[in-house]
């Protein structure tokens, strides 16, 4: 395979005999550290992932031709530069092969038969490319020893009344068509939710040119106070906080804590919010709302493990302290199933320094399982201690019990399918006391998102309104939609079998569903 050098798009060597040494899913911050660190250490390498260019969303491009406007993108542009040349001069010299807008829809553990490529995975193109499809554009398969899971995060949306209108769009959705297009979703837009993403989108629109009249956080940064210790122990976390704040005062941006946005106002779109005050368990107080006028709301809780696939193999869970489910990994960042690495926003939320000591550290593991490496203990004290910050942010941000207040009879939960409040607290009086039951007598969560946008709320009203009931992920056979043309191609057949990216074409066999 042949690509381009300054974007590193395909190697030219290929993999190892019969396959490769590691397969990364997904090429963000995780991904990437992850995928140079094991091609440094002399390991075969591929890098699948949905995006055209690598980066993830925070390191995402700006589209072609396009400029962003201020200073949306991220940081740490050095460290993306240097993983991009990483990356570069191995796709050169084939030591990673990347395949880029690919969609993992499977991963098994391949039978003895296939040697010591122990994980079979089948992945598709993502909707819409390529733009002249060809037989071997349909489902691929590749084999490699080991695998790793960088599979990233979304966001978690508590809903309210009016959430749907046009001009409301999730906090980092907002920030995301910013880096990509320097497009601002209005010109006065208030960002509400809860986490420390808030900041950084509020800084961001601000940046951008827009008007933001205020920051309203649901939680209290108060929470922070009661752990000075891993404040201490993680200074520059306390150096990014004070950075922040200084450009919220620069940009006149009033934050406002134990706040809510429990109502957006308009018809054709979004033209008010009415904020109010909570309680410590996030109950609105009577009589302290007020009305904002706005054209735009940018509002998001925090993100949400992506696990669909570390599910489907079988991977023990966590409960992180925001209550989202997350993987559980070793301080080598190694699952409770041989072979399988997870490390990122897929062990929980931690932010890109996390992210990126994590794939290192599963890439170093990777190695010294592999070779034998003596670099393979990683930096472990550093992992450790960015995770403990990780934790407390968790535990200061997670939504308090009795949010579900904010929402009323006829505000719709699930979007795709239409499905309201009423009708999950009628489910739930007819015995659906968790997300899988709700949706059998609702169909909440049975559209096109398979519910990531209203897993969290459609849990709670399936809890009876606890608003702190922790998650559980559907176990899913395909963790994104595929065609039935598709599958029906991938099933064997005396011909040639599709396309393979680990040296044994034809060999697919059936997927697994």
């Amino acid at each position: 395979m042949t690509g381009s050098a300054a974007d590193g798009t395909r190697g030219s060597g290929g993999p190892a005999p019969g396959g490769y040494d590691l397969a990364v899913i997904g090429a963000g911050p995780t991904g990437l550290a992850a995928a140079v660190t094991a091609a440094d250490s002399g390991l075969s390498v591929v890098l699948i992932d949905a995006s055209e260019r690598p980066g993830g969303q925070y390191f995402r491009h700006a589209a072609p031709g396009l400029a962003p406007r201020g200073n949306p993108v991220h940081h740490k542009r050095a460290t993306f530069a240097a993983l991009s040349a990483r990356l570069a001069a191995h796709v050169r010299g084939g030591r990673i092969t990347r395949l880029p807008r690919r969609h993992v829809w499977t991963a098994e553990e391949s039978g003895p038969a296939a040697g010591p490529e122990r994980w079979t995975l089948r992945h598709v193109p993502v909707d819409g490319a390529p733009a002249a499809p060809t037989p071997a554009d349909g489902i691929r398969v590749t084999r490699a020893r080991c695998l790793l899971l960088a599979t990233g995060a979304y966001e978690r949306q508590l809903p309210f009344p009016g959430w749907t209108l046009p001009g409301v769009v999730a906090a980092g959705g907002a920030q995301a068509i910013l880096k990509d297009s320097g497009a601002l979703p209005g010109r006065r837009i208030v960002v509400a939710g809860s986490g420390p993403l808030l900041l950084a989108v509020a800084v961001s629109l601000a940046e951008a040119g827009a008007d933001i009249p205020v920051l309203a956080e649901a939680a209290s940064y108060t929470g922070y106070a009661g752990r000075l210790g891993v404040l201490a122990r993680n200074p520059a976390k306390a150096v990014e906080g004070a950075r922040l704040a200084a450009d919220l005062l620069r940009y006149r941006i009033r934050p406002r804590t134990r706040s809510a946005v429990v109502r957006a106002h308009g018809t054709d779109r979004v033209e008010a919010v009415t904020l109010a005050t909570l309680d410590r368990d996030w109950r609105p107080v009577a009589g302290t709302e007020v009305r904002i006028a706005c054209d735009a709301l940018a509002v998001g809780h925090g993100l949400v493990p992506q696990l669909e696939l570390a599910v489907a193999l079988g991977c023990t869970l966590r409960t992180a302290p925001d209550g989202t489910p997350a993987v559980e990994a070793d301080d080598q960042q190694r699952t409770d199933i041989a072979g399988l690495w997870a490390a990122g926003e897929s062990t929980g939320i931690g932010g890109v320094e996390l992210a990126l000591l994590e794939g290192r550290s599963a890439a170093l593991s990777v190695a010294a399982a592999l070779h034998g490496s003596v670099r393979g203990r990683g930096p472990r004290a550093a992992t450790a201690r960015q995770r403990r910050f990780a934790d407390l942010m968790a535990s200061v941000h997670r939504p308090g019990a009795h949010w579900p207040q904010w929402v009323t009879q006829d505000t719709e939960i699930c979007r795709c399918e239409e499905v309201t409040a009423h009708e999950l607290r009628q489910a739930h009086e007819l015995g659906a006391r968790d997300a899988r039951s709700a949706k059998l007598l609702t169909r909440a969560g049975m559209g096109w998102c398979q519910g990531r946008l209203c897993e969290t709320a459609v849990t709670c009203l399936a809890a009876g309104g606890d608003g702190s009931a922790p998650l559980a992920p559907a176990r899913r056979p395909l963790s994104c939609p595929v065609s039935l043309q598709d599958l029906a191609e991938s099933a064997p057949a005396s011909g040639p079998g599709p396309a393979t990216t680990s040296g044994t074409p034809g060999t697919s066999g059936s997927p697994a569903l």
